[in-house]
Parts: structure tokens; C-alpha cells; sequence
């Protein structure tokens, strides 16, 4: 049995505390985790669990002791020894308040809530408490008395698993957690990784060096930011447009799907200072202008651009863009790019910045033209070159490196093994539910993980679709209270510390390489992909085949509620 500290020393007035100490070590399992006088500070608030049971399959368990004769007078606990009888505050209390308090701080230091069943117990190893006694908010079943503290270890099981909160057993992985939170250790690694927040904090480093990339070609009005997956393109695009409108330039910034343009908006939302005088997607752009909405590919590809560009004819000067920045603006219409610059001051020399992935030009509605650096609309633009790739660890890089081009280079931390769950496509879905699941065990917070599916929606995500709820389905992603359910097309842009790449097949095989380059660079720290290893190297062709064979096997191991 593990214990913390290894060798407690008990002083004179801790004689209960080493009783109840040396029994529940005497009869607890070997894989138990027992901790003496674990000391918790709330908020202001200080609080001390005399004895606490971290038990694997089981759940947690937070003890007061109290030694010699405890008895109770119309509510009032009193406390006697040989010479004198004194009031007590209620140890139940006293056992409630410091789990809840240990609660709140491992949430906390988790950055995960606490699903484990937890119990509040009392331990009282010199006095006698009949069966049937009770008492309002403490059954019988959470006092060990002097014949319970003899073989306390049944009765502590029960008490977590029929009176404790949480609906869960305490995961062997999330106990691992918490134990190195308790005991401190600061040469241990902290967390479910070798340390992914150190890693994705190197990372947003990194991305934020590119800033140079932005002083260097200041004087350059019209560029073209080509990079690859994790390169820092959105990062760039942002500050690109802070430090436009910080000069007090009219700046649009746009994007072409509905998350990444939430994300951008959530990024403007907290300067204090000039911001652009739009943010978001083309087309909201384009409607709030006045340009009738419609449907259908030929309205979106030729007449909404055919009618944004009448308009803009007649727009004064005042309501006319200085600078437009594109993010994935391989996803850009060709047209389009005709009628965003008609709303400019200059429409032919203005300033104009486009961050884009040749590679990553997953819609396939307009043959590439966007991408096309010979004839395309931004074939004139000064092109700079972002091969170093950011925000992913180099296992996970390594896993799209076929699909980013030559120059791709991984600059990240080397991670954690990317996992492979292999299923046929017509299991992915359940399977991939199945880890996600299995990470949350592991003691990943459910906020840092992103289900992502090549084919049919998954479930949750299809209820929002269905409901017609985009708006609230991504509000919900942007708040990251919880885990998300999307599809690889609606991820560009995005990322989470975790993806579990759910290949469930594809609608389309010419366009499936395209997809999964985008489905596996999602993720910063840890890459899981469920699927079918045969359709995968078929779609993703002999590196994506090498890469699956370096990729660590997994099955998702799920434990019983």
C-alpha cells in the first residue's frame, strides 16, 4: 500500500488518528492509496482531512477522527476524556467541508471535474455507536465506531459506493493525479502526459515568435502567407489585423466557416483598443451589408459576389474598407475576391493579406483556383513562406507530414505516441465514443477533447444540425465546458489538446487525403484515430502508411459505472 507520508509522526494528541491509521492500513487493499493529515486551502479557507482513502475502482473517502468519548446532546457534539467534557464542533460537518473543499481544489488543479464517487466519513476509535442510531444528514453507515475501526475496510467501500456522490469509480489513472498534486512531487510529471501543458505552452511561444515574420514584410501591401498545418496562420492573421486597426485602418477580417469565424470574433472581443470593423465569415459580411441571403452553390459562388460588387459601386468613401486580411483563404471563392476588394478604398494596390494552405483546400468547389499562384486572384501577391510547423507535438506532425509538402518542418516538442483503434468504418462511431470516454478516465478534462468524424455526423452533433442550432452548437465549443462532436470539414482553423479522428469513411475517396490532412493536425498533444488502417493507407497513400505503423495500438478501456 502506498501512503502519504510514508511514516507519519503522530504526537501525543493524534493517538485516534494513529488507531484509525493502523487499521485502515491493516485491512485496505495493497493498491489503495491511504494519506494522513492532507492539509487543503479553498479559496481563504483552510481545512484538514485527518485520514484520506484514494481507492481504484472504488472512490474516495475523506475521514474525521475524533478520540476518546464522543457523545451528542440535542444537536450539540461533546468530546470527554479522563478529566473534562467539551463541546465539539460536528465532525460529519467538519468530514463534509473538507471533501467538499478537496473537491473544489482537484477540480482546479485537473482542470477536470470530479465524476469519482467521494464519501464523508467519521471515525470515532474509543467510543460505542449503537446500529440503529441516526441522525439527520449522517447515517449509521458513515461512523466507524470502536467495533467498526477493528476491520474498517468493507464498511468504507460501502459507505463510498451506496452514500457518496459522484457517479463513477475513482480511474487508476486519475488516482495517479491526484496523488502527485497531494504529495508534491516536483520531479514527477503532472497530468495523463509526459506534461502537454508545458508542451502547448512552447507552442503558443513559438506561434508568437512568428510576430517577426509580420515586422519584416510591414512595408509589403499585398502578401500571401502560405503555410501548412500548424504553422500559426490564424495566430499571424489575427495580429496582422490588431496591428492594422491600432494604425486606425477600416480592417475586415474574414474567414469562410462558421467556427473559425466564432473563434476570431472571441479573439477581438478582448482587445481594449481599435478593433476591425468586421470579424467573421464573408458571407455575414456580405448580408450585413444589405446583399439579399439565398441558397444554393450559384448563389453563394456567382450572384452573391455579383451583387456585392453593384453595391459596393455605390458605397462612400467612409464605409469603404483600408485592409483586408483572408484566413484559409484557399477556401475563398474566386469571385469573391473580385467583390471584398470593390468594397476597399483601393481596390487595385490596398492592402491585402492572405493566410492560406495550398494543401488544405478540403471544399473542392473551385478546382483550387484560390490556391492557383499562377493565374488565381492572389497570384500577384508578395509570397512568404511558413514551413515550420507549431502547434503540434513531432508525433503527431509526423502523422500528416505526406500531406504538408516538402518543406514541412516539425518544430514541436516530441509528445506523447500518436494511438491507432483499429474498427471497421461501420464501428468507428461507437468506438470513438468508447474513447473518449476512456480519456476522461485517464484524467483528461472532457473540455480538452474533440471527436472529429470524416463521414456521418456523430450523434450530438447531428442533433444540433437538425435542429438548425449552428449558432448555439458553436457557442457551446467556444465556451469549452465540454467535450465536441464535429466534422473535419467544419474544424479548419480550430484545435483542441486532444482529437480522436473518428474515420467512418468518406463520401468522397478523391477528396479523402484532404481530410484526414486536416482531421490529423487538429490536435496539439494527443492524436487518437479509430478506424480501418487499410482505408486509411488507401487514402492517405505510402506515407500515411508508414506513419499507421508507428502509431501506437490502443483499446479504449472502459470501467464499469
Amino acid at each position: 500500500m502506498r501512503c502519504i507520508p510514508e511514516e507519519p509522526e503522530f504526537g501525543e494528541g493524534q493517538l485516534a488518528e494513529k488507531a484509525a491509521w493502523e487499521s485502515l492500513k491493516r485491512t485496505l487493499p495493497d493498491d489503495v492509496v491511504l494519506a494522513h493529515s492532507v492539509q487543503i486551502r479553498d479559496g481563504r479557507s483552510e481545512y484538514e482531512i485527518d485520514l484520506l482513502v484514494l481507492w481504484p475502482g472504488v472512490g474516495i473517502a475523506a475521514i474525521e477522527v475524533k478520540g476518546g468519548q464522543v457523545s451528542i446532546a440535542e444537536g450539540q457534539w461533546y468530546q470527554s476524556d479522563r478529566t473534562h467534557k467539551r463541546k465539539i464542533q460536528s465532525p460529519v460537518a467538519q468530514s463534509q467541508s473538507s471533501l467538499h473543499a478537496l473537491k473544489n481544489w482537484l477540480e482546479n488543479q485537473l482542470g477536470s471535474r470530479l465524476s469519482s464517487r467521494f464519501v464523508y466519513m467519521v471515525s470515532l476509535p474509543y467510543t460505542d455507536v449503537p446500529d440503529n442510531w441516526a441522525m439527520a444528514g449522517c447515517p449509521r453507515s458513515l461512523i466507524l465506531d470502536q467495533i467498526d475501526s477493528r476491520t474498517p475496510a468493507e464498511l468504507v467501500r460501502r459507505a463510498i459506493e451506496n452514500e457518496g456522490g459522484g457517479a463513477a469509480p475513482l480511474a487508476p489513472a486519475f488516482l495517479d493525479r491526484i496523488v502527485r498534486k497531494l504529495s508534491g512531487d516536483l520531479d514527477a510529471a503532472v497530468g495523463p502526459a509526459s506534461n502537454p501543458q508545458e508542451d502547448e505552452d512552447v507552442q503558443d511561444h513559438l506561434t508568437e515568435r512568428q510576430a517577426v515574420l509580420l515586422q519584416a514584410t510591414r512595408s509589403l501591401p499585398r502578401i500571401r502567407f502560405t503555410g501548412g498545418a500548424g504553422s500559426g496562420k490564424t495566430w499571424l492573421a489575427v495580429e496582422k489585423a490588431r496591428l492594422l486597426s491600432k494604425q486606425g485602418k477600416r480592417v475586415g477580417l474574414f474567414c469562410y466557416n462558421k467556427g473559425l469565424g466564432q473563434y476570431l470574433r472571441d479573439r477581438v472581443s478582448t482587445w481594449r483598443q481599435a478593433k476591425p470593423v468586421f470579424t467573421g465569415e464573408f458571407h455575414e459580411y456580405v448580408r450585413g451589408l444589405g446583399v439579399p441571403d439565398g441558397s444554393g452553390q450559384d448563389y453563394f459562388d456567382v450572384e452573391m459576389p455579383r451583387m456585392l460588387k453593384e453595391l459596393a459601386a455605390g458605397m462612400e468613401p467612409s464605409e469603404r474598407l483600408d485592409a483586408v486580411v483572408v484566413d484559409e483563404a484557399q477556401d475563398f471563392a474566386p469571385l469573391w475576391w473580385d467583390a471584398l476588394l470593390a468594397c476597399t478604398k483601393d481596390p487595385a494596390g490596398g492592402e491585402v493579406y492572405a493566410f492560406m494552405d495550398d494543401h488544405q483546400d478540403v471544399y473542392r468547389r473551385w478546382n483550387g483556383t484560390t490556391a492557383d499562384f499562377a493565374f488565381g486572384p492572389t497570384a500577384t501577391f508578395a509570397p512568404i513562406h511558413i514551413d515550420e510547423n507549431l502547434r503540434n507535438t513531432r508525433k503527431i506532425a509526423e502523422t500528416f507530414k505526406g500531406f504538408a509538402g516538402e518543406h514541412f518542418t516539425p518544430r514541436g516538442s516530441t509528445g506523447l505516441p500518436v494511438r491507432m483503434v483499429e474498427c471497421t468504418s461501420d464501428e468507428a462511431l461507437d468506438v470513438a465514443g468508447d474513447c473518449v470516454d476512456a480519456l476522461i478516465a485517464e484524467g483528461w478534462a472532457n473540455n480538452q477533447i474533440a471527436l472529429l468524424t470524416t463521414k456521418n455526423r456523430h450523434p450530438v452533433h447531428l442533433d444540433f444540425f437538425e435542429r438548425g442550432a449552428t449558432e448555439e452548437y458553436w457557442r457551446e465549443f467556444h465556451a469549452g465546458e465540454a467535450e465536441f462532436y464535429g466534422h473535419v470539414l467544419g474544424f479548419k482553423g480550430l484545435e483542441r489538446s486532444v482529437v480522436v479522428l473518428c474515420v467512418n469513411g468518406f463520401k468522397d475517396m478523391e477528396r479523402a487525403a484532404e481530410q484526414l490532412y486536416v482531421g490529423l493536425s487538429r490536435a496539439r498533444s494527443l492524436l487518437v484515430v479509430v478506424g480501418d488502417s487499410e482505408l486509411l493507407a488507401e487514402a492517405g497513400g505510402r506515407e500515411l502508411k508508414v506513419a499507421l505503423s508507428r502509431m501506437q495500438a490502443w483499446k479504449p478501456v472502459l470501467h464499469a459505472e
